[in-house]
């Protein structure tokens, strides 16, 4: 088997285990093993050909693996937090700190307000945060 194409096996092993572990590590391998399975058809020395992989890997992970995590980081606002949170409901029950009802796009929620307030049913509230099935809002 020639060099280029153990690399590119390498490679392929490399981008499986990322996607069953998917936490940017493999992938930083993977894309080494690709980068010098190129590089082996100008350089014939395996000592220069290992001595790529290692600095390829060590670049990616000093470069790359910052912005692919910072990509997939969890700082995105899916579900709740990008429907919800910041948006003004409308208090269908009083609210407190133990008790209360808001209605936000059709849907009925649990609320509470950590204020120490009771606002008032009618009052239109903003959502501050999520905690499981209760949101917890504040007077506006």
């Amino acid at each position: 088997m020639l060099i280029w194409q153990f690399l590119c096996v390498v490679g392929v092993a490399f981008v499986i285990l990322e996607i069953f572990t998917p936490s940017m590590f493999f992938l930083n391998f993977a894309l080494a093993s690709f980068i010098t399975a190129a590089a082996s058809f100008f350089v014939a020395d395996k000592f220069y050909l290992v001595l790529i992989f290692f600095v390829l890997s060590f670049l990616s992970f000093v470069f790359l693996r910052p912005i692919l995590l910072r990509k997939n980081s969890k700082e995105t606002e899916t579900g709740v937090e990008g429907k919800y949170i910041g948006q003004i409901a409308k208090a269908a029950e009083e609210i407190t700190s133990s008790k209360g009802v808001i209605n936000i796009y059709g849907e009925r929620w649990e609320a509470r307000c950590d204020e120490g307030l009771t606002i008032p049913a009618g009052a239109e509230v903003r959502i501050v945060k999520n905690n499981g099935l209760i949101m917890f809002v504040e007077n506006i």
